[in-house]
């Protein structure tokens, strides 16, 4: 069993916070274990929590487009996981204690795959590994440097199609152009530049 593996496996099993009292199984991400290029979400959603992978629903739909479209890679190319691993109880925030309780599984994770680029989607994610109390909006439009490569920060797909798209989805799609010249940048970009 692969580090990655066995990882997904203890986080199956986690009860480090009451999420996993309401839980249907754990969410512990989808794509490449190698991949250069790792998107980190806020927490599963309903269709998550049933399927046991992350973004499988209406806004996973438009993030794989966007990585087609913008990146020029298939969605099994990247990898894609969230903040917490269980399902928020009515698809409420995470809360502080839950984040902090999840954290180091994010962290081993982030270890394990070793991304030149990591792009956040929303608010909780890029709070959290930019350690910055800004919102998205702020941070958004630019490159952080993070664990020996690049942050790009942009906006939840979730909270573009609640905004029906417009503004949001081209700075979206502006932040991920900027994901794939930091891949290529690195020298890792998987697919033709």
């Amino acid at each position: 069993m692969s580090a990655l593996a066995a990882l997904a496996a203890e986080v199956a099993t986690c009860t480090r916070c009451r999420l996993s009292e309401s839980r249907t199984q754990a969410v512990f991400a989808r794509g490449a274990p190698d991949a250069a290029l790792v998107f980190i979400g806020e927490g599963p959603g309903a269709e998550e929590d049933r399927q046991g992978l992350p973004f499988v629903g209406r806004s996973g739909q438009l993030l794989d487009r966007l990585i087609v479209e913008e990146l020029g890679l298939d969605p099994g190319q990247v990898q894609v996981t969230n903040v917490v691993r269980c399902r928020p109880p009515g698809n409420r925030d995470p809360q502080e204690d839950e984040i902090v309780a999840c954290r180091p599984y994010l962290e081993r994770q982030l270890d394990l795959v070793a991304p030149a680029v990591i792009v956040t989607l929303g608010n909780f994610a890029a709070r959290l590994m930019l350690d910055t109390t800004q919102g998205v909006t702020r941070l958004r439009g630019r490159t952080y440097p993070c664990r020996g490569g690049v942050l790009v920060p942009t906006y939840h797909p979730s909270f573009v199609l609640r905004n029906g798209g417009g503004d949001q989805l081209v700075q979206m799609r502006a932040d991920f152009v900027r994901a794939k010249q930091a891949l290529v940048a690195a020298g890792r970009y998987p697919g033709r530049a």
